[in-house]
């Protein structure tokens, strides 16, 4: 029997990434991570990109970024109003199943 063992850390509001770290887990330049910040779509805690800090939730949303980015070729101002619709949508079923 083949048997794997996989491990990995959980990423929630609690941890903090810096801008490096966000930078090598999506395989990006540092540029690309500020145009984020510049769009909205990401919200670092910190004054200059230096001290920036992103809560751990800020990987899966960069990730989805890239994905529509370079999936469907949307540009930084669709994916954010993507993400941002997306976003609403699971708030919508969150309420959803409260009410049921």
């Amino acid at each position: 029997m083949n048997s794997k063992v996989l491990s990995g850390i959980v990423l929630d509001e609690e941890t903090l990434l810096s801008l490096g770290d966000l930078c090598q887990a999506c395989s990006r330049h540092a540029e690309w991570i500020v145009e984020l910040v510049d769009e909205g779509i990401l919200q670092p805690t910190g004054r200059r990109q230096e001290q920036w800090r992103f809560p751990g939730t800020s990987l899966q949303r960069a990730r989805t970024a890239l994905r529509l980015q370079e999936d469907l070729h949307i540009n930084l101002a669709g994916v954010a109003l993507a993400l941002d619709l997306m976003d609403e949508i699971e708030s919508l079923r969150a309420l959803v199943r409260r009410l049921e």
